[in-house]
Formats: structure tokens, sequence, C-alpha cells
């Protein structure tokens, strides 16, 4: 297909950059000053406006200025494949530090500041031309100059210089395009790659559309012939159409005959139940009429027999009564058999009463007086008083030393509990750790300890705890030889254990290191030569401390421990000569030496740095203040033994104190209880006089039996008048209950009667009734069947005027037709089977070729969209080719 021959104007060119009057780009750096960052204390360094080359021996300090540039223009840590915390670039010894960059502006005299201050505690604060700045604003300056430290094309450190090599040609392609300049042109590109697929996708598409049009367009000239030969059934149809419309008309015309019948029967059955009511309430008006008698004839009966029940409750009332006065009077007569006998008994309860009486009062007179002794009870109650004195000081004296020897205690357990703590290494190495930074540490260290038991092979961490120093000296060297991020470190010995670790300690923010054994490293065997003990050199820093061997290894080979030594004073002074030995590395109790070869030239060059003194590894333990708490706790111990024996003597003491007491309270109350007991003796007695005069009195002022006997008789007699007139009463009441009785057997039988002679009329009535009945039933269906048939009516002819309303023309149609539902069925059946026949053969043809023609169609146009897409893809490709 042909490309169209006009298109539109492609987009202006990208601007090109200038450089100005001083040879500088904008975005060129043109100062970096650097304070406590990495190997440096202070840098300025002013690049030139081109090329700028770095030189200098390994270690001299070349990729600290390399990654000051990318963490200072917003790059993040884990960029420059070193530490992945920014106060990792602090130098060591230092709390902070900054980097400053100075980027050249539009103009020559524009001048953009971009400052980054850094801590030990992995804070950042950035500051743009001397005001505080977020990174955000800092990372959009550096979009405006296209400065991209994140992309390996454009900045590439040296440990990611593997990651570069392992780009593929595409990816370099794109990563280069974005770091030309222009931030379209890889959009652009992507667009025209995009563009190129979708042509592509585009012409297979009207191809194959093409080819599947002109196949369908071959088959369906093949069916016309066929299609031609079912439409000739359309006449035959329209035939059958119109007998089928007189066919509802017919059915309706039966269904009227039908109703008009139901109509004539239901007239006739409604006669026959008008005549039959009539002979019914013929029959019921003289049962109703005995029916109207019955009621008041039940009403006498019931009006007898309520007072027939009123009668018997009234003799039931004075049976009661005239048996309760009988019990009456049976108690009376009781009461007086009992008084006589009473009578009898007092007398004889008079008589001894009166002779116990003179027998407690000469009792009483010969009871002898008892005088407690009174001089006897003083001295013991001046005995135990003055011991209850005793007693109390020795009780005061007691609490006071029970109250000194609590304070000990509580003052001996602050001391053992502090001397522990500060006996405790792991937890003064915690506490220095989290000093230091590592804020997290002790839940890192206690997570470990509870998840031990998942883990496959031991774990070792945080290595602090695991390095045994036994000299502060070599403790100095070992601490300033190793970064201060290994010290919070823990060590596998598993890759799923390092994985582990990991995923469950990353927010505790502390390091996981795997150590897997090289069995083919090559270990430096431990030599001291003699040249080298004459200058003062005795061990190296590899056998200055004790550690696990994973710990031990990890330290050794990622630290070069083992090719570090240590010397003495003498060392210090013949520093030049040790370099000589071949001896790069060692310490002094004030210095740390160290020295380089350079690859290209040969040339040696060193550094010394002061010794900082250890702030880990022995973390200031005070030997003094847990000499001075020993020395505490003893004390604290020999005065609680003896407080404890003082306490002791003093129970003893008080003890026998209160014996003593206890002795003379119990003969006092002896003495007391023989008094009490006389005493009680002869209040006893003269409570036992008392008691029986109080007994005789009684006896004597009891009422006269005579009076009370008379009493009782006189109410006997009464309660016997009572029980006769009951009596009376009851027989009155018998006699009109006889009567009643009598008078209500009569009008009984007189209603059983009554009811007799209705039930034998309602006999009577039953046969008329139950025709009765039967001829309403009879009415109830007709009229159902009427109603049925009335509904079946309006159906037909709903469904009639449905199918066709009754026009002059259709009724002229009509007479030409058969005039019976059956022949008329008939006709349109043997009309149908002949369109059927002429359509048996054909109808999946033309259903195939109606179906082949719809899918021309919209191939048709789908075609059609196909190209006009395609001529729309290819402007777009050429506009984009035309971009530079």
């Amino acid at each position: 297909m042909k490309r169209p021959s006009t298109r539109e104007e492609p987009p202006s060119k990208r601007a090109k950059t200038s450089r100005g009057e001083d040879d500088y780009m904008p975005g060129n750096i043109i100062e970096i000053e650097l304070r406590n960052f990495m190997t440096y204390d202070c840098l300025v360094c002013k690049p030139g406006s081109r090329l700028n080359l770095v030189i200098g021996p390994n270690g001299s300090g070349k990729s600290s200025i390399v990654c000051a540039i990318a963490l200072g223009l917003g790059g993040e840590p884990q960029l420059l494949g070193r530490a992945t915390s920014i106060g990792a670039y602090v130098k060591r010894g230092e709390e902070s530090g900054h980097i400053k960059i100075s980027l050249r502006g539009s103009t020559k005299d524009e001048k953009l500041t971009i400052i980054r201050r850094i801590d030990a505690h992995n804070k950042s604060e950035w500051l743009f031309n001397g005001k505080v700045a977020s990174k955000k604003a800092v990372t959009e300056i550096m979009q405006q100059f296209n400065i991209q430290v994140n992309n390996l094309t454009q900045f590439l450190p040296q440990d990611r210089v593997c990651e570069f090599a392992k780009l593929t040609p595409v990816q370099l392609l794109e990563e280069t395009e974005k770091a030309v300049g222009d931030p379209q042109l890889p959009i652009q590109h992507r667009a025209l790659v995009d563009k190129s697929l979708e042509l592509k996708t585009i012409e297979m598409a009207v191809k194959r559309n093409g080819e599947t049009l002109n196949q369908l367009k071959a088959l369906n000239a093949e069916l016309e012939k066929d299609v031609e030969r079912v439409r000739q059934r359309e006449v035959l149809l329209k035939k059958a159409e119109s007998m089928k419309k007189k066919l509802p008309w017919l059915k309706y015309d039966a269904i009227k005959a039908d109703y008009l019948k139901a109509k004539e029967a239901e007239k006739d059955v409604k006669q026959k139940l008008e005549e039959a009511a009539k002979t019914l309430n013929n029959l019921r008006e003289p049962i109703e009429k005995q029916k109207l008698q019955k009621p008041q004839m039940d009403a006498k009966c019931k009006r007898l027999s309520n007072l027939i029940k009123e009668n018997a409750k009234r003799r039931m009332e004075l049976l009661e009564k005239e048996s309760s006065l009988g019990v009456q009077i049976r108690g009376k007569y009781k009461e007086m058999g009992d008084l006589k006998k009473e009578e009898e008994s007092r007398q004889q309860r008079i008589i001894k009463a009166k002779e116990d009486l003179a027998i407690a009062e000469a009792e009483l007179r010969n009871l002898p007086v008892h005088e407690p002794p009174k001089d006897v009870l003083d001295k013991l109650r001046s005995q135990i008083s003055d011991l209850k004195v005793s007693a109390n000081q020795k009780r005061i004296q007691k609490q006071d030393k029970e109250k000194v020897l609590n304070q000990k205690n509580i003052a001996l357990r602050h001391c053992v509990d502090r001397l522990k703590d500060m006996e405790n290494k792991n937890n003064k190495l915690l506490q220095a750790l989290r000093n230091s930074g590592a804020e997290k540490i002790f839940e890192a260290y206690h997570w470990l300890r509870e998840h031990r038991q998942e883990l496959n092979k031991e774990v070792y961490g945080p290595v602090l705890l695991e390095v045994n120093v036994s000299n502060r000296d070599h403790a100095d060297y070992l601490e300033g030889h190793v970064p201060y991020y290994i010290w919070k470190s823990f060590i596998t010995q598993d890759p799923h254990d390092r994985d582990f670790l990991v995923r469950n300690l990353k927010s505790f923010d502390v390091p996981i290191l795997n150590y897997v054994g090289d069995k083919h490293r090559h270990k430096e065997p431990f030599f001291i030569s003699n040249e080298m003990r004459e200058l003062g050199i005795y061990s190296r820093l590899d056998q200055v401390f004790e550690a696990p061997d994973a710990v031990k290894e990890v330290l050794i080979s990622q630290f070069g421990l083992e090719h570090s030594y240590i010397g003495s004073k003498e060392t210090d002074q013949k520093a030049s000569e040790v370099a000589k030995l071949r001896v790069l590395d060692f310490w002094t109790p004030e210095n740390h030496y160290r020295w380089s070869v350079s690859r290209y030239g040969g040339h040696v060059s060193g550094s010394v740095d002061p010794v900082d003194r250890s702030r880990l590894l022995l973390c200031g333990s005070d030997v003094g203040e847990i000499e001075r708490l020993r020395c505490r706790k003893e004390e604290l111990e020999e005065t609680v033994c003896a407080l404890e024996e003082d306490l002791k003597l003093l129970m003893t003491e008080q003890r026998s104190i209160d014996e003593e007491e206890a002795k003379l309270h119990k003969q006092r109350e002896e003495i007391v209880g023989n008094v009490t007991l006389e005493m009680r003796k002869r209040r006893e007695m003269e409570n036992r006089v008392d008691q029986r005069k109080r007994k005789l009195e009684s006896l004597l002022r009891e009422d006269d039996q005579d009076a009370v006997m008379a009493k009782l008789i006189d109410e006997a007699a009464n309660l016997n008048t009572r029980r006769l007139q009951c009596a009376i009463d009851i027989k009155n009441l018998l006699v009109e209950a006889v009567a009643y009785k009598w008078n209500f057997a009569e009008k009984h039988m007189t209603s059983i009667e009554f009811d007799a002679k209705i039930r034998e009329l309602e006999h009577s009535l039953k046969q008329p009734a139950k025709f009765a009945q039967q001829v309403a039933c009879q009415l109830e269906y007709c009229k159902k069947e009427t109603e049925d048939h009335r509904q079946q009516l309006l159906a037909a002819k709903r469904h009639a005027e449905s199918i066709a309303i009754i026009t002059p023309e259709l009724e002229k149609a009509f007479l030409e037709m058969p005039t019976t539902i059956e022949e008329l069925e008939a006709a349109i059946h043997d009309t149908l089977s002949q369109a059927n026949s002429t359509l048996a053969l054909n109808q999946n043809v033309v259903e195939e070729y109606e179906h082949r023609q719809g899918k021309i169609e919209a191939i048709t146009k789908k075609l059609e969209a196909d190209k006009e897409e395609l001529k729309k893809c290819l402007a777009e490709i050429d506009a984009l080719k035309d971009i530079e």
C-alpha cells in the first residue's frame, strides 16, 4: 500500500544548548565542598568547564568525591552499592557532616547552591541557596538540567560496573536516549516502535479480511437459485393465513350455542328451588311457635331448681351451726371436770410451797459470809503492771530493731541488683550499642532469642556480644579498625536463615551478614620476625580477641585483620622503618599507620590517624565502682547479721516477760474465781428464797373456784337453748324443700313433653329440607356451568377479534371457505403441507445465505475502518521519523 503524499509539518527541532562566555554549560558543577565526609575533614574542589580527572593511589579518596556528587545531587545510598544508610558516610568519630555543591545557572552570574547535611543517626537536611528545601524540590532542579545520577550511562559508580555490563543493547540505547538531554526522545522512540507494531497488525488484518470477503461472496452466489425457490411458498402461506382467521369465529359460534343451553337449564332449576322453599316455610311455622313456649317452661324449672339449692344451702349452714354448738357444750362440761381436779391440786401445791420456802430460808441463814483477799489482789495487780511496762519497752526496742533491719535489707537488695546489672556484660554491651545509635538493638536481640528454634543453623549477634578482648589497648585498635555497622550486625551460616532474618529484622535497622565458609581462602599464618620484634611489633590484630569461628572469619576476611599488626611506643618512634618490612597497616598506643602502594607509579603514600578510645568493646566499665559496691554489700550483710542476733535476744527476753505475766494473771484469776463462786452461791440462794415466796403468793391469789363453776353452768344452758332452735329451723326447711321438689317434677315433665313434640315436627321437616338443599346445589352447579360457558365465550370472542375483525370483505371471503370446524382445519392442514414441501430442502440454505450476507456487510465495514486506520498510522510514523 502506498503512503499518502501529504503529511503534517514536523515539529521544530530541539534547541541546542550552547556554552557561555565562561565556557560552562547550565548545570555544570563549579564547586564541591565536603565537611567530615568519609575520609575527608575538609575539602574544597572547583572542577573545570570540560573534562575533569581525579588521579591518585588507591584509598586516597577519589571514590569519596564521586559518592559526594551522587548523594549531594539527590541520590540514595543504595545507588552507590556501598553502605545502605546515609549515616555510614559521616567520618568515623564525628557526629555530622555536609556536602555542598554549586551549579552554574542559566547565566554566568547565576549560581545554584545545594547543601545536604547528614549525621551519624541517618538524618538528612536539604538547603537550596541557603534556605531549607525538600528533597522533592532538589529533584525537580536536577530534572531541569537533565542530571540523572541513577542512569548508569550518565553516572557509573565503580561498585556498579557489573550492573552496567549486564545491560542489553536495547537497554543501553534507552538509557543513552535518557542521558543525551532531551526528555522527549525516549518517549518518541517508544511511540515509534509501538506505531510500527500497530502498522504491521493493521496490514495483516486488512489482508485477512479481504480474503475472507471474497470467499463469502463466491459462496453466496452459488446459493441464490435455491433461495428463489423458497420464496414461492409465500403465496400458499398467505392462503392458509386467511383460513386461520375464520377458524376462531367458528369456534366462537359453537361456544355461544353451549352458553345459551346452560342458561336455559339454570332458569328451570331456579323455579324448582322457589317451590321447595315455599313448602319448607309452611312446615316450619308450628315448630317455631312450640320453640317460643319452650324457654318460658325452662325458666320456671330453673327458678324452682334455684329455690331448692338455696333451701339446701340454708339447711347445711344450720347443720354446721348445730354441730359447732354441740362441740362448745361438750367443751364446757369438760372444763367443769378439769376445774374440780385443779382445785384439789392447788391445795396440795400451796402446802408444798410453804415447806420449800421454810427449807430455803434455813439454808440462807446457815450460809457463811466470804470476804475477798484485797491485799493479795493489790500485790498481784502491781506486779502485772510492772511486767507490762517492761514488756512494752522490749516491744518498742524490737520494733526499732525491725525497722532498721528492714532498711538494711532493702539497701542490701538494691546493692546486689545494681552489682548484677554492672557485672552483666551482655546488658552493658547492648546498652552501649543503643547509646551509639542502634535504637532497637535490644528488641532485635530478644526477638532472635525467642525465635532461635525456627533457624536451621547457629546465628551469632550482635557481633559486639560475640567478641571478647581482654586488653584495653587492643580493644581500642580493634574497634578503630572495624567499621561501626559490623558491631550491631547479625551473622548467619545458612541462606534461608539470612532471608528469614532480613524479612523479620528489617524494622529494627540491623545489618544481616551470611557466612558461607571459603575452604580455598588462604589464611595468613601468624609470624613475627626478629626485625619486627626489634621495631616493637609483638602481635597481630586477628590474634588479640576471641570469638566464634564464623564471627572471626567474617571480621578477618572483610576487614583484613590478618594484615594489621600491633606495636609499642618504640614502634611509634620508628614508624618509617616499619614500612620497609612490607607492613602496611599497624597500630601503636597513640597512632594508627596505614600505607598504600600505587598500582601505576609504584610510589608509597601513608596516612596517620590518632587512636580513639573504645566506646563499645569496653563500654566504660567502672571497676572501682564495682569494687566499692562489693565492699558495701559485705558491710550491709554484717550489719544485717548483727541486727538479727539482737532481734532474737529481744524476742527471747520479751517471751520470758510474757510467760511470767501470764502466770501472775492465772494466779489472780484463780483468786477472783473463788470469790466470784462464793458470791454466786449466796445470790443463787437468795434468788431461790424470793422465787418460792412469789410462787406461794401466786397460788394464794388465784380466783374462787365456785364462781367459775357457776359461770360455766350458765354458758352450757345458753348453748343448749340455741342448739334446740337450730333443730326447729332445720325441720321447717325440710318441709319447704319437699314442696319445691314436687312442683319442679311437674314442670320438668311438661318440658319433656314439649321437647318430644318439637323433635317429631322437625323429623317430618327433614325430607322437604333435603329436597330443597339438593335443588340449591343443582342451582349452584348450573350457575357455575353458565359462568364457565360465559367466560369461554368472552375468551373465544377476544381471541377471534385478536386474530381478525369481521369486515365486509372478510365476511365475503369466509362464505367461500368450509362452514364446519373439521372441514376448515383439514383445508388449512393441506395448504400448509403443500407450502412446507417447498421449504423442506431449502430452509437451511436460506438461513446460511442470510447469515453470510450479514458477515459480508460487517467485514466490508471493518475493512473500510482498517484502511482508514492504516492511513492514519502511516502519517504518524512519517511525522515521528522527521523529528530529530
